[in-house]
């Protein structure tokens, strides 16, 4: 039954992040401004719980929900032949792209020396714990 409330919580996150996003006009997803309001709520015993046995049945289950993707590719299979090559180029490029923006970014981040973790060893030589 713990199950049945944990989709119910995130079916209710899901659904307050499509009001906001469509009632204010905001530029983001509905599905992604209600798990980022998921995130903050699972500091609560009585949203965590039930989401964490409801997330672990989804995960078990995974692969069914690559199902309808393969019959997907399969329907358009003359599709996925005439444009298959600048998809794939499309993907590794992006992936590429994503990689060196976090890259960058982490290094950014190491190099400054008022970020909590920056990886810079104490001042006054202790090693880290």
């Amino acid at each position: 039954m713990n199950g049945l409330h944990g989709l119910a919580w995130l079916l209710v996150f899901q659904s307050v992040g499509e009001l906001l996003a469509r009632g204010l006009h905001l530029p983001l997803p509905g599905p992604v401004i209600g798990m980022m309001l998921l995130m903050g709520a699972l500091h609560w015993r009585v949203v965590r719980e039930p989401v964490a046995i409801c997330a672990g049945f989804l995960l078990s289950h995974l692969s069914l929900l690559f199902v309808p993707v393969g019959v997907g590719v399969m329907t358009h299979l003359s599709l996925v032949s005439q444009y298959g090559l600048r998809m794939l180029a499309v993907l590794v490029l992006s992936t590429l792209a994503g990689l060196g923006v976090t890259a960058l970014t982490l290094y950014g981040l190491r190099e400054r020396p008022d970020v909590a973790g920056s990886g810079q060893p104490p001042k006054d030589g202790a090693p880290d714990a």
